[in-house]
């Protein structure tokens, strides 16, 4: 069931986009060569705490999932999609590619979203994929208006991306707001026309993920991370967003 917003819940969102998106910055300017993923969880969740708020995944268990997420900040390194599990282990290397996703919980509400950053210098057809992952969010945000579907937003990133990457197919966009996870679905490609209308008062995450090889993923035995099938690597961007009465506002951007 598709949730509508009332102004008190939105303007909440508004604030918990305000501080998500601070946080999210704050901790890419971590990201170097040496720095575990842990340290990244640890600052993240320091960061969220220090403004009074809940970290959205840490507890969770989506469906599908047998255990909860144990950690606030999901690291997607390289051939890692997305779902990947902080570890004291897992060292950044200069050359690397690593997507930071959070979620929040401010005041009763949840905002997600997501940026893909390098560590130190990456090779050109990596700083492609960033570029032209994050770009997709925003073709795809620009999709969205009152009258408009799910479909149109798939459209306009499939579009967009037109074969130069792969677009993951079993990993989507969702509604977000009262719960982290909300309809409607919005995959990353469609039909234009097609699926769920978008209304004002709707809340939503779009995030496409791009693979520089093949579009088939795999679950690692940790039952979260998410890896592309070949070991290449994959980008993910990621905002929340209100349809409004004229069109949408992104949510969790600076």
């Amino acid at each position: 069931m598709i949730i509508l917003k009332t102004e008190k819940e939105i303007a909440a969102m508004r604030e918990a986009g305000k501080r998500h998106a601070d946080i999210l910055q704050r901790v890419a300017l971590l990201v170097k060569p040496g720095i575990t993923t842990a340290e990244l969880d640890v600052a993240a969740e320091k960061m969220i705490k220090e403004y009074g708020d809940l970290p959205a995944f840490k507890g969770y268990t989506p469906d599908g999932a047998k255990t909860p997420y144990p950690a606030t900040l999901i690291t997607s390194v390289n051939e890692e999609v997305v779902h990947g599990i902080p570890s004291k282990k897992r060292k950044l290397q200069e050359g690397d590619i690593i997507a930071l996703d959070l979620g929040i919980r401010h005041e009763g509400v949840f905002t997600d979203a997501a940026i893909t950053v390098p560590v130190g210098k990456i090779s050109k057809e990596l700083n492609d994929l960033l570029m032209v992952t994050e770009e997709a969010l925003y073709v795809g945000i620009d999709a969205v208006k009152p009258g408009a579907t799910v479909g149109d937003i798939g459209f306009a990133i499939q579009s967009f991306v037109n074969k130069r990457f792969s677009i993951v197919e079993g990993f989507s966009g969702h509604g977000v707001g009262r719960h982290i996870h909300e309809d409607p679905y919005i995959p990353n490609y469609g039909k234009s026309g097609q699926g769920e209308k978008l209304v004002p008062g709707m809340t939503i995450a779009i995030e496409p993920m791009l693979n520089v090889g093949t579009k088939y993923v795999k679950i690692l035995p940790d039952g979260y991370t998410v890896a592309t099938k070949d070991g290449k690597p994959s980008a993910h961007f990621e905002h929340t967003v209100l349809v409004t009465e004229t069109g949408c506002e992104i949510l969790t951007k600076i």
